[in-house]
């Protein structure tokens, strides 16, 4: 289901908006319309790559070194 919506914008970037829809072969509406899902979709994709990357750092890394004794290895006589 499609919705209108009322934006104000300055008289330049209309006129700057237009121009750029002409050059893609597109209405303003279906450019910004474009470029509204576009931003929600990253925005989304960046959602998921960053809860990736936490997730991977809580997990933590073998760095390859040697094993660090406990406490208890350190304090045997």
């Amino acid at each position: 289901m499609k919705q209108n919506v009322t934006i104000q914008l300055d008289k330049a970037v209309i006129q700057d908006a237009k121009l750029l829809a002409a050059k893609r072969s597109t209405s303003l509406s279906k450019l910004l319309a474009a470029e509204i899902r576009r931003l929600a979709a990253h925005e989304s994709n960046y959602e998921q790559i960053r809860k990736s990357a936490l997730a991977r750092l809580n997990k933590g890394y073998s760095l390859g070194g040697a094993k660090v004794p406990g406490r208890d290895e350190i304090h045997s006589r």
